[in-house]
């Protein structure tokens, strides 16, 4: 907040408390959305993106550069762009956890499911880019990655108001998320009712990872990083160890890291770019680790 801050501080402090909010906001979202999948999976190495989230997100953005073009782009209502955006993604999830209506149909195929539409959506975004003007193509490529760098307080606000309010129901849920942990089977062997609850926990993490992404665009390993840095820090499966600590790790991974692009290296990077590389890094050192 005050590091190397020059000119009007009611100016600075007002413009970097907006930044700081959206940082803590999206690593919030991203983490605790990551750590509900890989509880539910039993897996170190799915996010919520395998479903086909970021793709989701590319093809609209694509669509409404084709429709509208660039300038008509930039000019559209964020506010709007944004509800629509998450409203989008949430019922494409929605109708992918139907699949888990019935009882003979496992997580397995919903991710399989959600990977063909994720293949789906590329390529009908691969498309829609060869059909697109060049010039109007870079204004698309410029919303395919993450920006940290511009905040709108109306559509902050609304995504705060939605990570404080699934915070709370996540922690009154940090029980039976370790029962969870234990398996399919001896999860309802002690009472939990299995399909309900994971319908509940996918319609969350579908959520969360929906306002992140129409907030600051995707963000594929962010969430695979910081649950793997919290998994080789902490000995414990309590979630009420994991939650802060995910919360506690992605949303300072994120404010030092845009410290470090902003104040050391001037803006001559793009900390999401970083991040990914880092990431995909570390999900192959997962891959790898799972093999032997």
């Amino acid at each position: 907040m005050t590091y190397n801050a020059r000119g009007q501080w009611d100016f600075v402090l007002a413009f970097r408390s907006e930044k700081l909010l959206l940082l803590i906001t999206i690593g919030y979202t991203i983490g605790i959305s990551t750590l509900l999948f890989q509880t539910l999976t039993h897996n170190p190495i799915l996010t919520p993106s395998i479903l086909g989230f970021d793709a989701l997100y590319i093809l609209v953005q694509s669509l409404l550069i084709f429709f509208f073009g660039g300038i008509g782009f930039t000019q559209l209502d964020q506010n709007s762009k944004f509800l629509f955006e998450t409203l989008l993604m949430v019922s494409g999830a929605l109708l992918l956890f139907r699949t888990l209506t019935k009882d003979n149909v496992d997580l397995t195929k919903m991710i399989l499911v959600g990977v063909i539409f994720g293949m789906l959506f590329r390529s009908l975004t691969n498309l829609l880019q060869r059909m697109i003007d060049p010039t109007e193509f870079a204004v698309a490529q410029g919303s395919y990655f993450a920006q940290f760098n511009t905040v709108n307080s109306d559509v902050l606000w609304i995504g705060i108001v939605i990570a404080i309010v699934s915070a709370i129901w996540i922690w009154k849920q940090r029980h039976q998320l370790d029962v969870l942990l234990l398996g399919k089977s001896t999860a309802i062997s002690l009472g939990i009712e299995y399909h309900r609850f994971s319908r509940q926990l996918l319609i969350c993490s579908a959520i969360l990872v929906s306002v992140s992404t129409a907030l600051v665009g995707p963000i594929l390993f962010l969430g695979l990083l910081v649950c793997a840095i919290v998994n080789a820090m902490t000995r414990t499966m309590y979630h009420s160890v994991r939650i802060p600590a995910v919360f506690f790790t992605s949303a300072m991974t994120l404010i030092l890291g845009q410290v470090v692009f902003e104040q050391i290296l001037g803006l001559q990077g793009v900390l999401s770019a970083v991040i990914e590389f880092i990431g995909g890094l570390v999900f192959i050192g997962l891959m790898y680790r799972r093999q032997k």
